[in-house]
């Protein structure tokens, strides 16, 4: 369903944020399916060892080794539940089987020209644990992200950056 008008767009925004299920690329669930296996595989068992080498000790009320070990041990644990949360509800799409017809859509990878300098750049819009600048990786619920959604190659966008307003006209949409 194409989001061509600003009212659409909110439509979008509204369903995204109360989806039950959340969208995240192929790549971004299978990265945090292994974060959460180093998690449970490696840094629980270590943590719990620390725990009863610092038990071990002695006196746990003066026991700094211990307080440090029980704090990081929470910290995975919340970790662990978040990720599971997160991989539980994800709703997993692969930009390669994606058939928009050449629009922009969740998981897609566009070009673009900024009009003001003519510098290009390419981003894939991606879930928002998934962003990640360094990367080429946008958020869906960018500005940019919010003013590529539902538009195709040759459409130009204005996005209301924090640095003001920016135009930028969609090379190509891939999906890959």
């Amino acid at each position: 369903m194409p989001y061509g008008t600003v009212c659409d767009l909110c439509v979008f925004f509204i369903e995204y944020k109360n989806m039950s299920t959340v969208p995240i690329t192929k790549r971004g669930a299978e990265l945090l399916k292994e974060e959460l296996h180093r998690l449970k595989t490696k840094e629980r068992p270590a943590v719990i060892n620390a725990i009863a080498e610092a038990r071990a000790q002695g006196d746990l009320s003066e026991n700094a080794e211990y307080d440090a070990a029980k704090e990081k041990q929470s910290f995975i644990e919340g970790r662990i539940a978040e990720l599971e949360g997160k991989l539980s509800a994800a709703q997993i799409i692969d930009p390669a089987t994606l058939d928009a017809e050449g629009r922009v859509v969740f998981a897609s990878t566009v070009a673009l020209e900024d009009l003001e300098n003519g510098q290009k750049v390419q981003y894939q819009i991606v879930g928002e644990d998934e962003a990640d600048l360094k990367q080429l990786k946008i958020s869906v619920t960018s500005p940019i992200a919010r003013a590529l959604i539902g538009k195709y190659a040759g459409d130009v966008v204005e996005v209301n950056a924090p640095s003001g307003p920016r135009e930028y006209e969609i090379l190509e949409v891939k999906y890959i």
